[in-house]
């Protein structure tokens, strides 16, 4: 599992190991990701959220 799937793994650590609702919230994402017709669309979308996410974060801190 951690060969192919360490950046989900990271971000449930990250998240808090025992929070359900980041849990529930990623499997959800992964469970439409995959039954979506357009899924591959969904995982870029949600890909370019979280670095605009994290840009606007660093800037933040950076002033």
């Amino acid at each position: 599992c951690l060969g192919c799937c360490w950046m989900l793994m990271l971000l449930l650590f990250v998240g808090g190991v025992m929070s359900l609702v980041w849990i529930a919230g990623l499997a959800l994402w992964v469970l439409v990701e995959k039954l979506a017709p357009a899924g591959h669309w969904l995982g870029r979308l949600l890909g370019g959220v979280l670095v605009a996410w994290g840009g606007m974060a660093l800037w933040a801190a950076l002033t």
